[in-house]
C-alpha cells in the first residue's frame, strides 16, 4: 500500500453532529508485496507513538511484523492510524542493539550479559556500601510497559530506597500530573475522548494536536466539519492548522500564558458566568482566586500577551455561554515558568463553571508521551504506587506492608528527587550511578552542552537500556539491548485512563531483552528480598507483575482491580478506575462532584504555586477540602529570560508531525524520516524581511547557551517568535533551551528563550513549507513586547 497519508495526514472526514457516535474509519498499512492473505496472524495491540494510545493489530508473517491496522472498535480511535501509527514500526529492526556493550579504553565494545550484568551490581554494591542509597539514580520513560515501571519502582524505592527516581515524563507531562493532584486531589484526567462528540466548544491550550496526537484532531475535524459544530479557542503563537480552524485564535507571546488565564478565569467571574451552587458546594478557594486575578483585565493581559483585549473577552464569553466544553492542554503550557499555575487556571474554568462530570464537559492534561500516565501511576514520577502520598504515614505503610519491605526502607523524608536535580547530583558525583532506561536525554534535556559534559565524565556510572546506540548510550559505560514494542507483553495506559494490552507479536533482535527481564535480573543479582527472604520483586512474567499491580491499585484512584489480561484482550482498551463493582471502566471522573481530596486519600497536600514550597498536613488540615476541589491562583510573573537588545527574538520549540521524541524510532521509517529529514527554524514574514533572510536560507540562531544553524522557514508565526523541532539531535534545539524550571512540577522552561538570529548563507531552495503555515502573518499588538523597539 501507498504512503499517502504522509500528505493527507488526517484521512478522510467522517463528519457528524453532537450526541451521536464518531463512525469507524479502518486504516491499514501493510509492507510492499504482502498482501492480507499471507498474514499468518493479527496480534491486538495499541501504538506507542504518541500520547494517544489507538487500539491496534500488528500483521505478523514469518516471525517478522509486515503491517499495522486500526481496531473499529477500539473506544480511542475507532480504527484510524496517524501517519507515526501506520509507518512509524517500519524502520523498527534497523540498526538494532542485540548484545551490551561496555567501555574499554575509552571505547564501547561488545561483551556478555554476564559481564555487562556484573559490572552493574558491582558498582551497585560499592556505592550502597560506601553511600547508600543515595548513591543511586534511575531516569525512566514515558516508553516502557505499566509493568516494567512498577518493577522498577519497588526496586529502586522498596528494595534499594533510592529517592532519585524519575523520568523523562518530567519534561513532557509533570506539569499534567501536578496541576491536577492540586486542583482534585490526585493525577488522572476528568474527561474522556468522548467528549470530543458532544462539546459545544474546545478550548485548547498550547496545544497543536493536528500534529502531536492527529487521530484525536481527526476526531475534533470531524466534530467541526459536521452539524452544529463547536466553536474552537486556540492559544498559540503559530498559525497551526489547529489556529486556521479556530473561532478566536489568541497568538500569544510565548511566556505568558498565566497573564491570559488569569484574564479569562476574571472575566467569567467578573461577567457572571460563576456557578455559584456549584462553587460552593464543590469547591473551596473562590476568594483567594478572585483576589489573585482582579487586577487581570482584558487590557491588561492584551499589552502583556500581545493580543487583541477583545479576543480576550470573546474566548471567556464562548467559555462563559457554552453548555458542554472540553479543554486541552499541552506542552506550549507546561514547559514554561508557570506551568502548573496556567494549568490549574484551565481547571479554575471548568470548577467555577461546574463543566465536570458529563459529556461533552471535561478536561484533558494532555501527556507527551505514551505510557507517561503509566509512569506516574506506578510510582517512578512524583508519587509513590497508586498515587500514594509520600508525605502521608498511612500510605507509606501501606506500601511497606504491601512490599513487605522494613520500616524505613521507603523513602519518604522530602519529595521524590526530580529530573533536574538527578543530573545535578549526577554532576556533582553524589550520584556515582546514573541508570537511563529507554530514553535519550542528549537530545530531549535542556542546555545539552552541561547534560553532554555530565555523561561524559567519570564522577558518575552511566547505565543505558535501549534498542539503538543513540546520543545518550554512545556516551555510557554499559549500554544493555532491549526489546521494543510488540516484541514484549505489557500493557499501556493513555492520556484518557484507557488501558490497552499490547501482546507479544515477534521475538526481539539477537540477545536483546526486555527491560521486566533485565530489571528483575539486576535485583537478583543484587540480592534484594522482602523481611522474610522472599525476592524483590516477588514476580517474573508480565502477567505476575501487572496481577501484583492490581493489588496495589486497588482502594486507590487509579484502581485496576478490575481488569485482567483476559478481560484487555477480549474487551480492548478499558479505562480505570475498574474495579468488580465497574467492570467496563470509568468513563468521566467526578460526576458526583466528590473528589479525592480527603486526607487520608490525596496524592499530595499541594505547593505554593509561586513558590514550589510544599504545604505540610497541618497547611491542609486547614485548608478542610474534604472531598472538595481546591481552586488555585497567583499573580503572572515574566520569564526568567526575556528577550533583550543581545538577544532579541523569543525562542520556542515543538514537534512536528512526522517524528517521536528525539527520532531513535521515526528516523528509521524512510518514508517518515523524508517527509522531515532535517531541523529547521521558523520565522515570521516581517522578521524575515528585516533580516534579509529568504526560504531556505541558513540561519544562525544563538542563545546564552550555545548556537544552532539550519534552514529558515518563513511562517505564519508571531513578529519575534522563533519557532525549531527539538526532534534532531544533529542540530539540537535545546543546545539553546534554558535549565530553568516551574516551581512546582520542575518542569524545564523549554518554550521560552531569548535568541539572536542572523543569516549565514543563501539556501539552495526554497524549504518545504511547514504544516499548517499560513500565508497571512500574526503581528503582535505591541512590538515593545517581542523584545525590539
Amino acid at each position: 500500500m501507498g504512503t499517502d497519508r504522509i500528505d493527507d495526514i488526517w484521512g478522510a472526514r467522517a463528519p457528524h453532529g453532537p450526541g451521536t457516535p464518531w463512525p469507524a474509519r479502518v486504516d491499514q498499512h501493510l509492507v510492499d508485496g504482502v498482501e492480507e492473505d499471507d498474514v499468518d496472524r493479527w496480534v491486538r495491540g495499541a501504538c506507542l507513538l504518541c500520547s494517544n494510545g489507538c487500539g491496534l493489530e500488528v500483521a505478523v508473517s514469518g516471525g517478522r511484523m509486515v503491517g499495522v491496522r486500526g481496531l473499529a472498535d477500539d473506544r480511542v480511535n475507532h480504527g484510524r492510524l496517524g501517519p507515526k501509527g501506520l509507518y512509524g514500526w517500519l524502520g523498527q529492526q534497523r540498526d538494532r542493539l542485540t548484545t551490551p556493550l561496555v567501555r574499554r579504553d575509552g571505547r564501547l565494545v561488545e561483551t556478555d550479559w554476564e559481564t555487562a550484568m556484573a559490572l552493574l551490581v558491582e558498582r551497585s554494591q560499592d556505592l550502597l556500601e560506601s553511600r547508600g542509597p543515595l548513591g543511586l539514580g534511575f531516569f525512566t520513560s514515558g516508553q516502557l510497559m505499566l509493568e516494567e515501571y512498577y518493577a522498577l519502582a519497588m526496586i529502586a524505592k522498596g528494595g534499594i530506597g533510592t529517592p532519585h527516581l524519575d523520568g523523562n515524563t518530567r519534561w513532557c507531562t509533570a506539569t499534567a500530573a501536578a496541576a491536577l493532584s492540586e486542583t482534585f486531589g490526585s493525577d488522572g484526567q476528568p474527561g474522556s475522548y468522548t467528549d470530543v462528540d458532544d462539546c459545544d466548544a474546545l478550548f485548547l491550550y498550547g496545544h497543536n494536536v493536528a500534529e502531536t496526537q492527529t487521530v484525536l484532531w481527526s476526531r475534533m475535524l470531524d466534530r467541526l466539519d459536521g452539524p452544529n459544530p463547536p466553536r474552537l479557542v486556540c492559544v498559540d503563537p503559530r498559525r497551526t492548522k489547529v489556529a486556521e480552524r479556530a473561532t478566536v485564535h489568541l497568538a500569544i507571546a510565548n511566556g505568558t500564558n498565566l497573564a491570559l488565564m488569569n484574564a479569562l478565569v476574571r472575566e467569567v467571574i467578573e461577567r457572571g458566568y460563576v456557578d455559584r451552587a456549584y462553587v460552593d458546594a464543590h469547591t473551596v478557594g473562590f476568594d483567594d482566586v478572585v483576589e489573585a486575578t482582579a487586577d487581570a483585565t482584558p487590557e491588561w493581559a492584551g499589552e502583556v500577551c500581545g493580543v487583541d483585549p477583545d479576543d480576550v473577552r470573546r474566548a471567556a464569553e464562548i467559555f462563559g455561554t457554552s453548555e458542554r466544553v472540553v479543554s486541552t492542554c499541552s506542552m506550549g503550557v507546561y514547559q514554561s515558568h508557570q506551568a502548573t499555575a496556567a494549568a490549574c487556571a484551565v481547571n479554575n474554568l471548568h470548577l467555577l463553571r461546574g463543566m465536570l462530570g458529563r459529556p461533552g464537559a471535561g478536561i484533558l492534561q494532555m501527556n507527551g508521551q505514551p505510557t507517561a500516565q503509566n509512569n506516574r501511576e506506578a510510582g517512578c514520577g512524583p508519587a509513590l504506587p497508586g498515587f500514594r502520598n509520600w508525605a502521608n504515614p498511612e500510605h507509606v505503610d501501606e506500601l511497606t506492608t504491601l512490599w513487605n519491605v522494613d520500616p524505613g526502607t521507603i523513602p519518604d523524608w522530602s519529595e521524590p528527587t526530580h529530573g533536574m536535580q538527578i543530573f545535578r547530583y549526577a554532576e556533582q558525583g553524589s550520584i556515582g550511578f546514573l541508570w537511563i532506561s529507554a530514553t535519550n536525554p542528549v537530545v530531549s534535556m535542556p542546555d545539552l552542552a552541561r547534560v553532554r559534559k555530565i555523561l561524559s565524565g567519570d564522577q558518575c556510572f552511566v547505565v543505558v537500556s535501549d534498542a539503538y546506540l543513540t546520543e545518550t548510550a554512545e556516551l555510557a559505560d554499559v549500554v544493555l539491548p532491549t526489546a521494543l514494542w510488540a516484541e514484549k507483553t505489557g500493557t499501556y495506559t493513555n492520556v484518557d485512563r484507557t488501558v490497552h494490552l499490547q501482546d507479544k507479536a515477534v521475538d526481539p533482535p539477537g540477545g536483546a531483552r526486555s527491560d521486566l527481564e533485565i530489571f528483575v535480573d539486576y535485583a537478583r543479582r543484587l540480592g534484594l528480598h522482602d523481611r522474610d527472604g522472599a525476592p524483590l520483586p516477588p514476580f517474573e512474567t508480565p502477567q505476575d507483575a501487572f496481577d501484583a499491580w492490581k493489588e496495589a491499585s486497588s482502594g486507590r484512584p487509579c484502581d485496576y482491580s478490575g481488569l485482567d489480561y483476559a478481560r484487555l484482550r477480549a474487551a480492548g482498551g478499558t479505562q480505570w478506575p475498574c474495579t468488580d463493582d465497574a467492570p467496563d471502566g470509568t468513563e468521566r471522573l467526578y460526576a458526583s462532584g466528590v473528589f479525592p481530596t480527603d486526607r487520608e486519600v490525596c496524592e499530595t497536600y499541594g505547593h505554593d504555586l509561586a513558590t514550589g514550597a510544599p504545604l505540610d498536613e497541618t497547611a491542609y488540615r486547614a485548608l478542610a477540602p474534604h472531598g472538595r476541589a481546591v481552586l488555585k491562583a497567583v499573580p503572572f510573573d515574566a520569564p526568567f529570560e526575556e528577550p533583550d537588545e543581545a538577544y532579541p527574538f523569543r525562542l520556542t520549540t515543538g514537534r512536528t508531525v512526522y517524528h517521536f521524541h528525539t527520532r531513535t524510532k521515526t528516523s528509521r521509517s524512510a518514508v517518515l524520516d523524508a517527509a522531515a529529514p532535517s531541523m529547521w527554524f521558523e520565522l515570521s514574514e516581517p522578521d524575515a524581511q528585516r533580516l534579509g533572510v529568504g526560504e531556505g536560507d541558513v540561519v544562525r540562531v544563538t542563545s546564552r547557551r550555545g548556537a544552532v544553524e539550519a534552514p529558515a522557514r518563513v511562517a505564519a508565526l508571531r513578529e519575534g517568535v522563533v519557532f525549531a523541532p527539538w526532534h534532531y539531535g544533529d542540530r539540537a534545539a535545546n543546545d539553546l533551551t534554558l535549565g530553568a524550571w516551574d516551581p512546582v512540577s520542575k518542569q524545564p522552561e523549554y518554550k521560552v528563550a531569548a535568541v539572536a538570529v542572523e543569516r549565514v548563507a543563501a539556501g539552495t531552495g526554497p524549504a518545504p513549507a511547514p504544516l499548517g503555515t499560513a500565508s497571512a502573518p500574526v503581528r503582535p499588538r505591541d512590538a515593545a513586547r517581542t523584545g525590539r523597539e
